[in-house]
């Protein structure tokens, strides 16, 4: 019975070691969905959208069934038409927005951007009044893309910080009696 073991582990062995060096020789090596030229001109495209209001551009970068995840919305933005309304949306809140692309990293059918938005608030932000009060604040975006257009979008930055800077305060709960 042990050289029965002995001969079964080593066959196992053999397929195992065939086996990973046959997947190791069919894999591709990784490829770049994007090229850097395009990176370049996709982050100009993105930076026309916010800093001039260009919705044209909106048919051309995004996938009809975009869904983007912005940390300070209640909700997720879904489709073109919602997502046209949320640049909008931004632009009316702080018509001078001015979005700059500081840092670009792709990954495969990945991109990550690190980006800085500066403004003032001078249109309403929900049913908040214009503040008046400049402001400017960083955060990071994670996009898939299917086919060189965006399909779905992570938006990640401190809204403490841009509601601070908007004059607002944070109260701690009040404890319990």
């Amino acid at each position: 019975m042990k050289g029965y073991f002995r001969q079964f582990t080593q066959i196992a062995t053999v397929v195992n070691l065939t086996f990973f060096c046959v997947s190791l020789g069919c894999q591709q090596q990784a490829k770049e969905a994007i090229t850097e030229d395009e990176v370049k001109t996709l982050n100009g495209r993105i930076s026309e959208i916010w800093n001039e209001g260009n919705l044209v551009l909106v048919d051309e970068l995004y996938t009809p069934d975009i869904v983007r995840h912005d940390c300070g919305l209640p909700e997720d933005v879904v489709s073109l038409d919602a997502l046209r309304n949320y640049f909008t949306s931004n632009r009316i809140t702080f018509p001078d927005i001015n979005m700059i692309i500081e840092e670009t990293i792709v990954r495969g059918d990945k991109i990550v951007w690190r980006w800085r938005i500066m403004g003032t608030n001078t249109g309403p932000m929900g049913d908040m009044p214009p503040t008046g009060k400049k402001v400017q604040f960083s955060g990071v975006s994670i996009a898939l893309l299917v086919n060189g257009k965006m399909v779905e979008i992570w938006d990640f930055y401190n809204q403490a910080v841009l509601l601070q800077q908007l004059g607002f305060t944070i109260t701690p709960p009040q404890g319990r009696d």
